[in-house]
């Protein structure tokens, strides 16, 4: 599962038809093994979506839960982490140990399944949560009008929150946008911001102008696009964008694992289209607070890396890392890499 490579069985140094049969028999048990761990973590991921709003509910260490079976997540992890060792002592003095994690434009807080189980096993605490009509939230997807509405949830938890207490967000593609409407709004919770193939957009944009150079002005693509939902009738505005499975895979999964790429094409939801026709509004005084950090994918369809360079060239963050051979969902296609860069961004003081 993931990019970590499964141990290659020991060679029989007695040679002969024996040794060959028992390679054979080892291999094919270690497939069988391999396939089974596999299955079960998507069944638990899916166990995951279906619960998801019981994570929602309050900011403690029961919100962020074990994905998969203990052999599969530790024959993916850093040696560091691994063998039944307790995490680095450095991570046991942090400002936070909580990380909110944030998904894009479609999805849900199910895609993070491996995030979260990676992330658990570094002593850390994720949560992640479903934006409004996302993932399992049942809200009407037509009924959202503004990027406050989609937010709702984030802002929610950050307002339960005690005074003195700060978490890290991190935001995935659209979700960029809606972390940095937070960072405006409760700047004094945030330690740090994370935009991994993000709409980090400057005072005054919308997130959709991020993928203005790829699908055309935000008017042109109003009138003319084949993807977009009127769901409160033709005769008014459209409410929600909805790519078919052909694209979706094309688009956002060129390097990511087939079964997560199933997972996704039956979990994925329409885009709301207000939150990402909004211009934000970010201030010195707020948004600017907050350290910002940028992670580039290199083999994204749906952000290119010349979008990202000027993202980042716009907006300078903190810091910047890079991906490669990563789609644009590497909590899919690296997600061990994926988990090593949040690591470093968790640790910097």
């Amino acid at each position: 599962m993931g990019n970590g490579l499964a141990c290659m069985p020991k060679k029989d140094l007695r040679g002969g038809i024996g040794s060959r049969s028992r390679r054979g028999s080892n291999s094919r048990s270690q497939r069988k093994t391999a396939a089974s761990e596999d299955e079960l973590l998507h069944h638990q991921a899916l166990a995951m979506a279906i619960h998801q709003h019981q994570l929602s509910q309050r900011f403690d260490g029961s919100m962020s839960r074990r994905i998969g079976s203990t052999s599969s997540r530790r024959r993916d992890l850093p040696d560091s982490v691994t063998n039944g060792k307790l995490p680095p002592a450095f991570l046991e003095n942090l400002e936070t140990k909580k990380i909110i994690l944030v998904h894009g434009e479609g999805f849900g807080a199910w895609c993070w399944y491996k995030t979260m189980s990676l992330l658990e096993e570094s002593g850390l605490l994720p949560v992640a949560l479903d934006l409004t009509g996302s993932g399992i939230d049942q809200t009407d997807i037509n009924s959202i009008t503004s990027l406050e509405d989609y937010a709702r949830p984030l802002i929610t938890c950050l307002q339960s929150l005690p005074d003195d207490e700060k978490v890290i967000l991190v935001g995935h593609s659209c979700g960029g946008a809606i972390v940095s409407y937070a960072l405006e709004s409760y700047p004094r919770k945030v330690s740090k911001a994370v935009y991994v193939c993000a709409t980090m957009v400057l005072n005054g944009q919308k997130p959709f102008d991020v993928f203005s150079e790829e699908l055309a002005s935000a008017d042109l693509f109003l009138q003319e696009s084949q993807f977009l939902v009127y769901g409160n009738g033709r005769d008014k505005p459209p409410t929600s964008i909805m790519f078919d499975k052909q694209q979706i895979r094309a688009l956002y999964f060129n390097q990511s694992p087939p079964k997560d790429v199933a997972l996704a094409t039956v979990s994925m939801r329409p885009i709301p289209l207000a939150p990402i026709m909004e211009k934000l509004s970010l201030t010195t005084e707020n948004y600017h607070t907050v350290r910002r950090y940028f992670i580039q994918t290199l083999d994204d369809r749906i952000l290119s890396l010349d979008v990202q360079e000027r993202l980042v060239r716009e907006n300078p963050p903190h810091g910047m890392y890079k991906i490669k051979g990563s789609d644009h969902c590497p909590f899919f296609s690296k997600p061990q890499t994926l988990n090593k860069v949040l690591i470093e961004i968790v640790q910097i003081p």
